[in-house]
C-alpha cells in the first residue's frame, strides 16, 4: 500500500466546502476535486455514506422519536432526510406524530399528502408503502 502523505497534499490544495473555479477554469470542490470530470460511482458511494452517518448522528441529536422506531422506520426516516434536510423533514410534524402513535397508515397518509411527494413522485409512494408495511 502507498503511503500518502495527506496532511501535505490537504496543506498544498486547500479545503473549498463549495465550488469554485481553479486557476486553469475548471470547476472544483473540497481538496481540488475536479468536478469538470465527474466522479466515479465509488467516489459517489463514498460522499453518500458520510452524509447518511451525517444525516444519522443530526436525526439522533434532533429527533427523540428516532430512537423509539424499529430500524425499517429510521431507514425510511434517514432516506426523506436525505432527499429533504433534517430540517425539512422535521416540517413533516404529522407523519411524525403519526409514527410516534404506531399509526402507520395516517403516517403514509400524512407522507404522500405533501409538496414533497408531488416532487419526488414514486419515491414517497415507495417509502409510504414501506411505512405501511411496518403494520402487518
Amino acid at each position: 500500500m502507498f503511503n500518502y502523505d495527506l496532511e501535505q497534499i490537504k496543506r498544498d490544495e486547500g479545503f473549498r466546502a463549495k465550488m469554485y473555479k481553479c486557476s486553469e477554469g475548471f470547476n472544483t470542490i473540497g481538496y481540488g476535486t475536479n468536478l469538470d470530470v465527474g466522479l466515479t460511482e465509488e467516489e459517489a458511494e463514498a460522499v453518500l455514506l458520510v452524509r447518511l452517518k451525517n444525516i444519522d448522528k443530526e436525526l439522533v441529536d434532533r429527533l427523540p422519536l428516532y430512537f423509539k422506531v424499529s430500524g425499517e422506520i429510521q431507514n425510511i426516516l434517514v432516506n426523506m432526510a436525505y432527499n429533504l434536510g433534517v430540517s425539512g423533514l422535521l416540517k413533516f410534524k404529522k407523519t411524525l406524530s403519526a409514527l410516534e402513535c404506531k399509526d402507520y397508515q395516517t403516517a403514509a397518509d400524512e407522507m404522500l399528502d405533501s409538496r414533497w411527494a408531488r416532487q419526488v413522485g414514486l419515491r414517497a409512494y415507495r417509502l409510504a408503502d414501506r411505512v405501511r408495511q411496518c403494520e402487518k
